[in-house]
């Protein structure tokens, strides 16, 4: 058969699996995926069990791939389905386990379907025909690209979800302050009054890439990452391990800032970057306050893109606390084949009304952004 089935990706060597992204997306790269599996991050009882499939021609080339898990539970998705979870166990209809293909803890729009576009379709058309046999009730495939919509529209019994995130976009900047010029009067002024709370406070910022960190720098950093998950009383998904293990395995696309009071340090924000987007991931603090979510996360990791040439700034799911500081909205896209036919049905109408809604919400958030109108200050 031409599809295998790797449970790890040390199976595969990295310029394989390298060598099928159509951009050098850093959290498709063999590197990052692979650390997560090291590291203990995915597997064991995490919930999430690496499947990737591949598709070979008949002289074992890869020609295609997904990276895929075997989901027991919705958690660490970022695309949320425990409401169609909850139905089946009410109807007595098996959900999980379930096939996602995705990047775990990942929130980020980027290729799925690696490699050659009519493989990739001939590896999809199979894996949806197989998922009964295998014990799999459906195939969720999350923050897919372009290139992987067009494939995924082309074939019978997929549902597209909707979503809203809010990115950054870098319009040619000199420096943070070219962008205040772009604010309105008041925008600007409460951007700047955010800015002076926190330097007010005796509060103060470094940057550092990969290579200069030290394992003494990374347990802060976990430990302020960590910290966010504690105090909501929940466990971490990634675990120490991982951080290591990227700093060895593409340090050159990390990089941290540090808050610090008087030399000692506060507060971290882990960011990933490829040729044209920052990547905001993980931030931490040890201790609360004013402000210094919003500077740490936001205002730091725009000087920074704007610094590097860097054309995009995706600073995570959610919030609309970053529309009012210039984030844009932005529509995700993710499929899912759900191999109940009741299911399927229900599911299907509401994701029709769900995307209206998406898009209504996208376009009226457009109207809170702070950019400067005509005749504004």
């Amino acid at each position: 058969m031409p599809v295998t089935i790797i449970d790890s990706l040390q199976a595969l060597p990295a310029d394989v699996w390298d060598g099928l992204l159509e951009r050098p997306q850093p959290f498709l790269r063999h590197a990052f995926l692979s650390a997560l599996e090291d590291s203990g991050s995915v597997g064991g009882r995490s919930g999430w069990l690496s499947s990737h499939r591949l598709w070979s021609d008949e002289q074992g080339k890869v020609q295609a791939a997904l990276p895929a898990y075997l989901k027991q539970h919705s958690y660490g998705e970022y695309v949320f389905d425990h409401g169609w979870a909850d139905a089946c166990r009410r109807a007595g209809i098996g959900y999980y386990p379930k096939l996602l293909g995705a990047v775990p803890f990942s929130p980020v729009t980027g290729a799925r379907l690696l490699g050659d576009a009519q493989a990739a379709g001939q590896l999809l058309d199979t894996l949806t025909a197989e998922l009964p046999a295998q014990g799999l009730s459906s195939l969720h495939i999350n923050f897919t690209s372009p290139a992987c919509d067009a494939v995924m529209a082309q074939r019978q019994g997929w549902l597209q979800r909707l979503g809203c995130q809010f990115h950054w976009h870098n319009r040619g900047y000199r420096d943070f302050q070219d962008f205040l010029d772009a604010l309105s009067s008041r925008k600007r002024k409460q951007m700047r009054k955010e800015r002076e709370q926190v330097a007010g406070q005796g509060i103060e910022f470094g940057w550092r890439l990969g290579h200069e960190l030290s394992e003494v720098d990374w347990d802060f950093v976990y430990t302020c990452y960590a910290n966010t998950y504690h105090v909501r009383g929940q466990a971490p998904y990634l675990t120490r391990d991982f951080f290591s293990l990227l700093a060895e395995r593409m340090p050159e696309m990390i990089r941290v800032v540090f808050a610090t009071q008087h030399g000692r340090p506060l507060a971290m924000a882990f960011s990933l970057v490829d040729g044209d987007t920052f990547y905001g991931r993980y931030w931490g603090c040890l201790a609360e306050f004013d402000r210094l979510h919003f500077e740490t996360c936001f205002y730091q990791g725009m000087e920074q893109a704007i610094a590097e040439g860097l054309q995009r700034f995706d600073a995570g799911a959610q919030g609309e606390h970053k529309l009012i500081r210039g984030f844009e909205p932005v529509i995700t896209h993710s499929w899912h084949y759900l191999c109940h036919p009741g299911l399927h049905a229900a599911v299907a109408e509401f994701l029709e009304q769900e995307r209206s809604g998406v898009r209504v919400y996208a376009q009226e958030a457009r109207i809170h952004l702070p950019f400067r109108q005509t005749n504004d200050g």
